[in-house]
């Protein structure tokens, strides 16, 4: 067992390298942030052996972004090694690209009659210990959903924010510009950025530079908690291919590429063995 100050040590470290680059401010907010919430984050995540709800991808083009899913899928398979039941939340294009490989329950797009009930059925049926949010847009204080852009896209995402009203689980969410669930915890900072800011609060939040790296610093984090190399198999360039394969879109450049908000697979890859580096499992080569 870890003591507590060390992996606290451990946990803003992470916590530092995820903002970074500071590609979209969420350098400047992190002050905002109670210093910790990797580690704290990762506790709800280790101490969680029943269903845990995962919201991922951010609509784009039609279909999703490549950032969120990848992170998604990252969380997902750590929790079915730590003894809970991951389930993926998602909109139709998503649901269809990957409910063969995962256990998903599909939402429908906007806020059509029905849907609040239709999420209150599914939450009874679910009963979720916990619920994590990754990439995904919050309401603005006007009830509508922007991207980065600035684009009013209330009638292309699910709205997950409705699973947080109608439940009184715990909330983890995960983000990278100000525009996603759970932003509402720094939405103080926010009005610094070039960005319509979400309103919606969570239990946790985890920012990063890039959404998916959030996801993959909580493996790091988990992995330090529990002393099991979580991140050992993790690929990144394979996820992205799997992405791609199934209609990903990189949410910067609206390309089907093997890149995550403009960045090249590589660039995550260096992130993960930096990851490794602070938690003392970098003696071995992970995968690409």
């Amino acid at each position: 067992m870890n003591d507590i100050r060390h992996e606290l040590a451990v946990s803003k470290s992470i916590e530092n390298l995820l903002v970074a680059r500071n590609l979209r401010g969420m350098q400047s907010v992190q002050s905002s942030l109670k210093p910790g919430y990797c580690l704290r984050a990762a506790r709800r995540l280790l101490s969680c052996s029943g269903r845990v709800l995962i919201g991922t991808g951010f609509p784009v083009l039609d279909t999703f972004e490549s950032d969120g899913p990848a992170g998604a899928i990252a969380l997902y398979r750590v929790l079915e090694q730590t003894g809970a039941e991951p389930i993926l939340v998602c909109g139709d294009a998503l649901a269809n690209a990957i409910g063969g490989d995962y256990c998903v329950e599909r939402v429908p797009l906007g806020r059509p009659t029905g849907l609040r009930q239709q999420v209150a059925d599914l939450l009874a049926y679910c009963q979720p210990d916990l619920m994590v949010s990754i990439e995904l847009p919050g309401p603005a204080a006007d009830g509508h959903y922007y991207n980065m852009r600035g684009e009013d896209i209330s009638s292309g995402t699910f709205c997950f924010d409705v699973f947080l009203e109608l439940s009184d689980c715990p909330v983890i969410a995960l983000g990278d510009g100000g525009n996603e669930i759970g932003m509402g915890n720094v939405l103080d900072k926010l009005g610094e950025l070039a960005i319509i800011p979400s309103v919606t609060t969570c239990d946790e939040l985890v920012i990063a530079d890039v959404s998916n790296w959030a996801a993959l610093g909580l493996v790091a984090m988990m992995s330090h908690c529990v002393g099991t190399d979580y991140l050992a198999d993790w690929d990144n360039r394979a996820i992205l291919e799997y992405l791609a394969c199934r209609g990903s879109i990189d949410g910067v450049t609206l390309d089907n590429t093997l890149t995550e908000d403009g960045l090249p697979s590589e660039t995550g890859k260096a992130l993960v063995n930096s990851l490794r580096d602070l938690i003392g499992v970098s003696g071995v080569e992970g995968p690409g």
